[in-house]
């Protein structure tokens, strides 16, 4: 037998600390956040997750900012537009009311004050001049305002969209980040956790009102000759499904805990004995393992779990731990 094995069949008080601060067991709250596998090559890291999501954020937040921009541009353009288009009407308008009342030729007489044939001809064509000239110039400016006002009328739609989009990337990088902080933030993994969790099975003994009631060791521990709840068991057989299936030991005799009650594991990095993670595999593991814990905490009625110099209740989240044994070799989980 190992010296790290013998280490961990002798009674200990692993969780001193932890008592200190709460006296008895507190309701799981926690949902699980994610639905699906965590060690099948393709699942992301979560720091990889929250750095996607930042990137996105930024440059839907920048795309937006541009659009805005053109919107204030072609809001300035329809005013212009406008603006031109009412100096012109009245003058337009005034040509085309006195043409109707008294005949072109009438209109063009009004203006007549000389007898020659010539002044007459010249404030003629003037005055035709005029109105076409303006009609024309008129019907140029409408052209650019309703151009001007499609366009941003269609940006408008486009900025709708895009302040949408921006809101959800926002949102989503705080679920990200919010769903580090949950499996023990950036400290305590290294960013070296999968996104996603397993979702596991309901453990057995809770109640509609989401109370856990109190089980005996009644089940033979497979890890040990002694014995564990049928809570402890079923956890047990979820971590295993989850694809963990490095060296773990549950029941052990002596002390006031949960190890001789059958609620306790402890689920080592190795697949042999204990010995404190030294990689990203052995840390991986062990940030895998507590984050698939921490997210199903309210399906598996898990009081606590201790990992890495950390300790997570359901009703206050991560705080520092210290105690007999730093936890760097080996997850602990104690179930209600």
């Amino acid at each position: 037998m190992t010296a790290p094995l013998r280490r961990w069949l002798a009674p200990a008080a692993a969780v001193i600390t932890a008592f200190a601060i709460f006296a008895g067991p507190v309701p799981a709250m926690a949902e699980p956040s994610r639905p699906s596998g965590h060690e099948d090559g393709d699942s992301k890291l979560l720091n990889e997750v929250i750095e996607t999501t930042n990137r996105g954020y930024v440059q839907a937040k920048a795309k937006l900012e541009k659009s805005k921009k053109r919107q204030l541009q072609l809001d300035l353009e329809v005013r212009r537009a406008q603006t031109e288009l009412d100096e012109l009407a009245p003058q337009v308008g005034q040509i085309a009311a006195q043409s109707y009342r008294s005949g072109r030729i009438g209109a063009m007489a009004m203006l007549l004050d000389s007898g020659q044939p010539d002044s007459f001809v010249k404030r003629a064509q003037a005055l035709d001049e005029l109105n076409m000239v303006n009609a024309r110039k008129l019907a140029e400016v409408q052209a650019v305002k309703d151009k001007a006002a499609k366009a941003k009328l269609e940006l408008d739609a486009e900025v709708g969209e895009q302040q949408k989009q921006t809101a959800i990337m926002a949102k989503q990088k705080r679920e990200a980040e919010k769903s580090l902080a949950l499996v023990g933030g950036q400290g305590l993994t290294g960013g070296l956790v999968a996104a996603e969790s397993p979702v596991a099975r309901m453990g057995p003994g809770r109640d509609s009102d989401g109370n856990w009631r109190p089980m005996s060791c009644t089940e033979n521990d497979p890890t040990t000759s002694g014995c564990i709840t049928p809570r402890t068991l079923h956890m047990y057989k979820e971590v295993k499904r989850a694809g963990f299936d490095r060296f773990v030991g549950c029941y052990r005799p002596g002390g006031p805990w949960e190890h001789p009650k059958g609620r306790a594991c402890d689920w080592s990095l190795q697949n042999r004995g204990f010995a404190p993670w030294h990689n990203n595999d052995t840390r991986m593991y062990g940030n895998n393992l507590t984050a698939f814990l921490v997210r199903n905490a309210d399906r598996l009625g898990v009081y606590y779990v201790i990992w890495n110099r950390q300790i997570w209740f359901p009703a206050n989240g991560w705080s520092s731990y210290s105690g007999p044994s730093n936890h760097t070799d080996h997850v602990h989980v104690s179930l209600l």
